[in-house]
């Protein structure tokens, strides 16, 4: 059977490619595939314990059985609909600026009695080197998807009116906006507490990775470890 391989972030570096069809054998596992690359890209072996793994946009385990067809995508730590503006829809990943001021307007309401902003920026350093810009992409649609399972959770999670969630890929310059979360409630304890795990949670869990181009090179930005639960936790190698 022929499965569909995803690539993302470094690990697109390391293959060389970000995507590839993989013959199977029938009854075969996520752990197979992993077993095909271990083989053939030593360097592989270095994200390993690392990565998550998805199969049709899901997190899944090594152990999951694959079918003709599926899709598997090996996923490093993240950085921390389809696409669209950024205002008409609650949660989106866009390629243009975001239009911050108009997404408040559209989600605040009468009733809010707090309405909280968290803007992410890119900044011009890390690690003491000048940054010069960043680049961003993002497993599309399980991104969204992801957002869209933050927003409702958020919205049980802190009993809040209404949230946005919106990010940005592509390539964004020095003061640019890459993530915008916009939290409404009648309280605002409660919009801060949300606004907080929506971008805590965001930077551990949605597959967008970025890239930070430097005077004298550019890196993949190291991420913050999967949480229990979506880490793949690959077997030792016998």
């Amino acid at each position: 059977m022929v499965i569909r391989v995803l690539f993302f972030g470094v690990l697109k570096d390391v293959i060389g490619r970000s995507e590839e069809s993989v013959l199977l054998r029938d009854g075969g596992t996520v752990a197979d595939v992993l077993a095909t690359y271990r083989k053939s890209h030593p360097a592989f072996e270095r994200w390993l314990p690392s990565l998550a793994v998805s199969v049709n946009q899901q997190y899944s385990a090594i152990s999951t059985a694959l079918k003709a067809g599926d899709e598997v995508a090996f996923l490093p730590p993240v950085s921390g609909g389809s696409s669209g503006t950024g205002t008409a829809s609650r949660c989106a990943i866009v390629q243009e600026p975001i239009d911050t001021r108009r997404l408040v307007a559209s989600l605040q309401a009468g009733e809010d009695g707090a309405v909280v902003a968290f803007e992410g920026v890119v900044r011009n350093h890390t690690r003491d080197r000048r940054t010069l810009y960043l680049d961003y992409e993002a497993y599309e649609p399980m991104a969204l998807a992801k957002l869209e399972s933050l927003r409702a959770d958020a919205l049980q999670k802190f009993a809040v009116r209404d949230v946005a969630i919106v990010h940005r890929i592509g390539r964004l310059q020095i003061g640019e906006a890459s993530v915008f979360i916009v939290v409404a409630s009648a309280h605002r304890a409660a919009a801060f507490d949300a606004s907080r795990w929506i971008i805590d949670t965001l930077k551990q869990t949605v597959p967008i990775w970025k890239k930070e181009y430097f005077e004298d090179g550019a890196v993949w930005a190291d991420g913050e470890p999967f949480p229990a639960g979506i880490a793949a936790q690959p077997r030792e190698r016998k």
